[in-house]
């Protein structure tokens, strides 16, 4: 028989993430059930709610279904109510999530049970499965527009009653130590053919890429006040000519963004799209302020950007410290303003060309097993 596997994270095709990798990888020999939530906000008037909550609407009309378009989990959306704030919010989130559970899994005490969030912490003792797994691959409790002080309560919770802990790196692993827990470190992956091997796109995309003057400095991720404007600004005044491109969804970013010079932002790409962008970039970035947010966060895109083969220039930060010999690393918008245009002139230097050999090692599959053996052995990882 298949293993039983049960996913808390986000949305399942809304955002690339290193959990639905894994799940990928898994597939063949699971069977998954994901559950797409919401709470992890404290709802505001604003519009960026009222779309999430029409989106939200529309799936649980839909009810369960298999993933969209493409082979994956069985995707749940339970509803619930939209914040965990108040102890009858958690009391009856954790009531819905239960019902949904014992109401779409059978054999539910075979079950294990992964989560990226917290807000599963209120199930542990009450729904009866195999295993609890909690996977961090953020501090949450810090992330820009969620509820941060709800996120930490509860994933100290989390921490306590999880039956084995997950980090996506040192520095997270860190966190869940000084929580009093030992984790197993897997960090995130990468498909180093597709980003080293960009495939085509539409002659519309390639048209009005074409229309973007070079060189061309290149941002993609979610654009929030994580990044680090003031670095940015520095950037666009100081280049002569050229783009700073900044590509990905807006999440209220620093209100400065709009008045840095040379930046397009030509909104969301696909996957495949972002390969073929940094295949026609000559500079890849990654601009983050240096904040507890970003000290204890794990950029998918890190990796990603090494295999694309381009020179890549970012902030140091923990994250980055494995890769640093692949990439120039700077400390002040001064340095990181000098190794961008340093690498617009020269290139990727040869000796971060051969240091990123060691990508190969990083394949999602491999990472993929070693998820497995903690989720299912008996002795974990």
């Amino acid at each position: 028989m298949p293993e039983r596997l049960i996913v808390f994270s986000d949305d399942w095709g809304r955002h690339p993430s290193s959990c639905q990798y894994l799940v990928r990888q898994l597939l063949g020999r699971c069977e998954v059930t994901w559950i797409n939530t919401i709470g992890t906000r404290r709802p505001r008037w604003n519009w960026s709610t009222v779309r999430r909550g029409l989106e939200k609407l529309g799936d649980w009309r839909a009810g369960a279904a298999g993933a969209r378009g493409v082979p994956g989990p069985e995707l749940r959306n339970p509803k619930m109510w939209p914040g965990f704030h108040r102890p009858w919010f958690r009391r009856l989130n954790a009531h819905l999530l239960a019902r949904c559970l014992q109401a779409s899994c059978p054999s539910l005490e075979d079950a294990v049970v992964l989560s990226t969030l917290p807000i599963v912490a209120d199930l542990i003792g009450v729904v009866p499965v195999r295993r609890w797994v909690y996977y961090c691959v953020d501090d949450l409790s810090a992330w820009p527009g969620l509820d941060g002080e709800m996120l930490r309560e509860m994933e100290q919770l989390l921490v306590e009653r999880a039956d084995r802990l997950v980090a996506a790196g040192e520095n997270l692993a860190s966190r869940l130590r000084a929580k009093g827990r030992e984790p197993t470190v897997i960090t995130h992956g990468v498909d180093v053919s597709h980003w080293s091997c960009p495939p085509a796109v539409t002659a519309g995309r390639r048209r009005t890429w074409s229309e973007i003057p070079r060189p061309r400095v290149l941002f993609w991720g979610l654009l929030d006040r994580r990044l680090d404007v003031a670095w940015l600004d520095a950037l666009g005044h100081a280049l002569p000519e050229g783009s700073l491109i900044l590509v990905g969804p807006v999440q209220n970013p620093d209100p400065a963004l709009s008045r840095v010079p040379r930046v397009y932002q030509p909104g969301r790409f696909t996957v495949e799209e972002l390969s073929w962008a940094a295949a026609h970039s000559d500079v890849l970035i990654m601009p983050y302020a240096d904040l507890p947010v970003t000290r204890a966060m794990q950029p998918l895109k890190l990796k990603e950007y090494l295999a694309t083969g381009k020179p890549v220039v970012v902030r140091r930060l923990p994250a980055v410290e494995e890769w640093v010999d692949c990439l120039d690393a700077a400390e002040t918008a001064e340095a990181f303003v000098q190794r961008v245009w340093a690498r617009l002139q020269s290139g990727i230097p040869a000796e971060q060309r051969i240091a990123r050999q060691r990508l190969a090692a990083e394949d999602w599959a491999s990472k993929a097993e070693a998820m497995a053996r903690v989720l299912f052995d008996a002795e974990g990882a």
